[in-house]
């Protein structure tokens, strides 16, 4: 089982394969070599998607952290740059139980493998502790998979808490179809009866408002922040423009039929605004979508009635069930499918979530995730620069936007329709295997070759 912990994670942007994934991997190591005196420098190289794009997504910077000791969940967004340029001064670092400072400059320290490529994915790491005498001491090689995953050579997915037995076991939308036939649970019930496998049931509900006041303060925040986004392509913030552009036409007698679609993709652009800047985000189920899942959310909060927390608990469950399906029958990572993989993902999974909000029933939801994911069939990962800025930043707005009337569409009908959820995340699957690689957040392809990064 895939926890609805697992795809909602906290942390700060701009990507959660190239910048979270990598800090949990690189503070694993600093933790699995610490107490190991004879260690005098630690070493990095980064391959494939991850060394191609890993300077416009920070990947850098997220191993440097990661290394000192800092999680993403937790890290001060606003002191990222103090603490790598301490570590760029000193050109060393302290592990916990060694008898001096280990060596680690970032220059020298971090290799960037722009020609080889891992076997098991393409956001392939390999981190190595040296003695004195130059050998190896200890070295492990592992893989940012998506979403934050982060798997070592040799280590199966769903080691871990995903192994625990669960009382509504699913590995197919048919299987948890047939699960709420049987059970007369809802989607979201079935996710939580198997969450309270693995926790209490008061520290998923204390989880899930977390992650919840997560995304809305993700979106606060990039309502007030204005200026340029980081990183030389010199794009403008523009969800504080925008909001207050809505904010005075409230006082219009003439306000556009769409304006509620103004509405839903400034909450994305704010999220994802933020993610540019590397602030604090929630992976929903990654950092390039994390945008599409809180604006659907926030839709519903503020527009739709009778907003309760069990509302935002049950989107956030019913939003992990699907995101789970599609991240182990398929993949959420831009580097293994393109961006279908990644908003696509997303655009289903907030489509389900509000399908279920708005009454929907099992058959609606898994129809409103299923169109949802159907419309984003074949696209492609190629952000300019290897910044997750453009096309990314308005593809969530976009992808908020089709989640809602894709949920819109399925709670029109009755639940039965033609092409299945399974069949769509097949299909999805299949297109990545079929996509070439320069498509696939390399930045080898598409507008991020065929418009000038400058």
């Amino acid at each position: 089982m895939i926890s609805v912990f697992d795809l909602f994670k906290i942390g700060i942007g701009p990507s959660s394969s190239h910048t979270v994934g990598p800090m949990i991997a690189a503070r694993r190591f600093r933790e699995r070599v610490a107490g190991q005196p004879e260690t005098t420098r630690i070493g990095a190289e980064i391959f494939g998607s991850l060394a191609w794009t890993g300077r416009g997504h920070g990947t850098d910077t997220a191993i440097f952290l990661g290394l000192l000791g800092h999680d993403p969940a937790t890290v001060d967004p606003d002191r990222v740059g103090e603490y790598t340029q301490a570590l760029t001064e000193r050109g060393a670092l302290d592990l916990p139980g060694a008898g001096a400072a280990i060596a680690f400059d970032p220059d020298r320290d971090l290799v960037f493998n722009f020609t080889e490529i891992l076997p098991r994915h393409t956001n392939g790491m390999r981190f190595r502790a040296h003695d004195g005498a130059g050998g190896i001491i200890a070295e492990t090689v592992c893989y940012s998979i998506g979403g934050g995953f982060v798997v070592d050579e040799g280590e199966a997915e769903g080691a871990g808490p995903e192994a625990k037995p669960v009382p509504h076991p699913f590995a197919s939308a048919a299987e948890l179809l047939a699960v709420c036939a049987e059970t007369g649970l809802s989607i979201a019930q079935v996710q939580m009866q198997n969450e309270r496998a693995l926790r209490s049931e008061s520290d998923v509900e204390a989880g899930l408002d977390a992650i919840r006041d997560a995304m809305l303060a993700c979106i606060d925040r990039g309502l007030r922040m204005d200026g340029e986004l980081p990183g030389g392509l010199k794009v403008r913030r523009r969800a504080k423009r925008l909001h207050a552009q809505l904010q005075e036409g409230r006082l219009s007698n003439s306000r556009p039929a769409h304006e509620i679609m103004d509405w839903i993709s400034l909450f994305a652009l704010a999220v994802n605004e933020e993610n540019a800047a590397g602030g604090r985000v929630v992976t929903a189920p990654t950092n390039g979508a994390a945008g599409i899942v809180p604006a659907v959310l926030r839709y519903v909060v503020e527009l739709c009635p009778g907003w309760c927390d069990a509302h935002g608990r049950d989107f956030l469950l019913t939003a992990a069930a699907v995101g789970g399906l599609i991240k182990s029958r398929a993949s959420i990572s831009g580097a293994e499918v393109g961006c279908q993989g990644e908003v696509g993902s997303a655009a289903a999974m907030a489509a389900a979530g509000l399908a279920a909000v708005l009454g929907g029933n099992a058959l609606q939801v898994e129809n409103a995730a299923e169109i949802a994911m159907e419309h984003h069939l074949g696209m492609t990962c190629d952000p300019i620069g290897g910044l997750v800025q453009i096309p990314c930043i308005e593809r969530n707005a976009f992808g908020a936007n089709k989640a809602v009337a894709a949920a819109s569409l399925a709670l029109r009908g009755d639940g039965i329709h033609y092409v299945t959820l399974d069949e769509v995340i097949e299909t999805m699957r299949q297109t990545g295997l079929d996509m070439q690689d320069k498509y696939k957040e390399t930045s080898l392809g598409g507008l991020a070759v065929n418009v000038a990064a400058c």
